[in-house]
């Protein structure tokens, strides 16, 4: 019988869902999906100093709002510390561990003393001498001691196959008798974290690079437990365009998943692209529906160089990557309205411009205009930013727009007014009849249709460009176009 797939995504709460944890969920939830396995949430709190339940739920909620969904979980490490424990004593018990009452300042000055003498900075196994006898004779002196792995001293080594980098092998004698219990008694991740998969029957651990010099350690825990390795598939790093870690600390939050649901980004747009830093199929597709990436995704075209992900804070054009936008914008474009419909009443009502009645009366007018001027659009707060005339009277004309389109031909402030007239005067407000007024009247005053039209472009929308601009006025509707080209004198005698 053919074993079930069980992966994990085991953030520790001591912050925001950073865009590198994202990844990691998301390549363990595709890897469930397209094995028919389970996804298991397990929230690695046992760090009670930095981690907080606001983050906890940061993550959780980051995690839902990504569309990235959970089997079993969310389970919380810091329940367990006692299984932990008892994992380490069995270590002890079996021979695979001992008690190590070096003081810290003790370790501090032998390491001192290799590095002047050049020499391997490796614990030199003190305490793994000690008779039975000693080690009863400093615990009963209530010596606080750690627990060290009593790792082999043999002319083996560990072995195992990692999916993305191949076979990685650790000899014994370069491998520390490192500690899995502090001497306050608080479990460390190496066996906290093994202890937990071993519990939770995972099969694959899919992590990050940077967990590929812990998994040797590991593996010898998983042996002296009598457990199952699990297979591994370390992730290759994403870095800044300077070749530098993306971090937290160093990027802000320009590197959470708040940050692009707060600036406009869909979810699975996000996912598509965090997916691509690492990942590709041969062909190099870049855009995937859910089943697509689902079917697509193997842990074998998982790339073993870094992935650069362009993090930009001083690009006046972009806030982020030019490609997490342009993935964002295709979906935003090509999606059905209906779908990207509560992305933009969420950023109208946080604009404080949401009308009840589009979902009633003007329903039909709301999606139809969704439609219209999305085509320019790359994120959502553009329905704001650059689509704030459609939904409300109160918006600011664009600053190359006005200086372009406007002052640029000062006649305009007796055109506009008057051609308001004219607009008014029309019975049908069409697109054939509005045009054809606007032309009638450019061939009257002698000059190019494009003066009054880029004109009437920026005074109704604010905008530089945009949709067809016929199409715009019957959108805009002839009660507001009329009432704006008849306030376009006010901008002349703004300083």
């Amino acid at each position: 019988m053919k074993q079930e797939t069980i992966v994990r995504f085991a953030p520790s709460p001591t912050g925001y869902l950073h865009i590198g944890g994202a990844r990691t969920a998301i390549f363990n939830w595709l890897f469930a999906q397209k094995t028919g396995g389970k996804f298991i949430l397990r929230i690695e709190d046992t760090d009670a100093e930095r981690s907080t339940e606001e983050s906890i739920q940061g993550i959780i909620e980051s995690l839902k709002w990504l569309g990235i969904t959970w089997d079993e979980g969310p389970y919380f490490q810091s329940q367990f510390i006692n299984e932990h424990l008892a994992a380490a004593y069995k270590l002890l018990e079996s021979g695979h561990a001992y008690k190590c009452f070096c003081t810290k300042e003790a370790l501090d000055r032998k390491r001192q003393a290799a590095l002047k003498q050049k020499k391997d900075l490796k614990y030199d196994g003190t305490c793994r001498r000690l008779t039975p006898d000693q080690v009863a004779e400093n615990e009963a002196a209530g010596i606080p001691f750690t627990i060290r792995m009593k790792v082999p001293r043999s002319q083996g080594s560990v072995r195992f196959e990692d999916t993305v980098y191949g076979t990685i092998e650790y000899k014994y004698e370069d491998i520390e008798d490192f500690v899995v219990v502090r001497s306050n008694g608080q479990p460390l991740y190496l066996i906290s974290n093994t202890v937990d998969d071993i519990r939770d029957r995972v099969t694959h651990v899919i992590r990050g690079q940077d967990g590929l010099s812990n998994t040797h350690r590991q593996i010898l825990i998983y042996q002296a437990l009598g457990a199952r390795v699990p297979k591994f598939a370390h992730m290759s790093l994403t870095l800044d365009p300077k070749k530098a870690k993306i971090s937290k600390r160093k990027h802000g939050e320009q590197v959470a998943v708040h940050f692009y649901k707060e600036h406009g980004f869909l979810p699975w747009a996000l996912v598509n692209f965090l997916v691509l830093l690492g990942w590709a199929t041969p062909e190099s597709r870049e855009i995937f529906s859910r089943e697509e990436l689902i079917q697509a995704f193997s842990l074998q075209r998982i790339n073993r160089a870094n992935s650069i992900f362009d993090v930009r804070t001083n690009d006046p054009k972009y806030f982020t990557d030019p490609k997490a936008i342009s993935i964002n914008a295709h979906y935003l474009r090509t999606l059905p309205v209906e779908e990207i419909e509560p992305y933009v009443r969420t950023e109208l009502e946080k604009a404080g411009i949401w009308n009840p009645d589009y979902e009633g009366a003007k329903r039909s007018w709301y999606l139809n205009t969704i439609e219209l001027i999305r085509s320019r659009f790359h994120v959502t707060t553009d329905f704001v930013s650059r689509g704030r005339a459609y939904f409300s009277d109160d918006f600011s004309i664009e600053s190359r727009a006005l200086k372009k389109n406007i002052l640029k031909h000062p006649d305009l402030k007796t055109w506009l007014p008057l051609l308001a007239d004219r607009l008014q005067a029309l019975e049908n407000f069409t697109a054939s009849e509005t045009e054809d007024a606007i032309r009638e009247r450019a061939e009257e005053l002698k000059i190019k249709p494009g003066v009054l039209i880029n004109g009437i472009r920026t005074v109704v929308t604010g905008q530089l460009a945009g949709p067809g601009i016929f199409d715009i006025l019957i959108t805009v509707g002839q009660h507001r176009v009329v009432d704006r080209l008849r306030k376009a004198p006010a901008l002349f005698d703004k300083p």
